[in-house]
């Protein structure tokens, strides 16, 4: 029993050197891709995280009759030190649209995000919003229309 717990130690051991037998030529296996890509992205962390200024983060779209449609734009400025990405614009519900940027916004640069409210089946007081999925370190900004809709007359 003795000599079979001492041979299979020594496979083991044998296994763990023969495994590593390679340890010189590890620098060959790097990617030197891999490294340039991880250097810019770690220089695009050091700037920063992406900052929006809006012009507006509420509308108050005042009395309209039922069925109008509300338009209006929120202007949005990068004041941070790297690209500002929007990557989602989500209204509310339906009758909510937003059309925003898809590409990046430059540090400095303005963007107009566009907001619909089809008020149609809407009536009295009405308080939707559009949130905007970005990457600024909050990741996400909540825009807001509000107002009152005069309903239809009823016939």
């Amino acid at each position: 029993m003795k000599k079979i717990t001492i041979l299979l130690a020594f496979v083991i051991t044998a296994s763990f050197f023969t495994a590593c037998k390679d340890g010189g030529n590890v620098t060959s296996k790097i990617n030197k891709e891999n490294l340039d890509k991880a250097a810019s992205r770690d220089n695009e962390i050091k700037k920063g995280t992406a900052l929006i200024s809006l012009d507006k983060k509420v509308y108050d779209f005042g009395t309209v009759n039922e069925g109008d449609i509300v338009e209006t734009t929120f202007l949005v400025t990068n004041s941070g030190k790297t690209d500002l990405v929007i990557t989602n614009a989500q209204g509310s519900c339906g009758c909510t649209v937003p059309t925003w940027p898809k590409t990046p916004i430059k540090p400095g640069e303005t963007g107009k995000v566009d907001v619909k409210f089809n008020t149609n089946g809407k009536p009295n007081r009405q308080q939707k919003t559009v949130t905007l999925t970005t990457n600024t370190e909050s990741g996400r900004e909540v825009l807001t229309l509000k107002g009152s809709v005069t309903p239809k007359a009823k016939i």
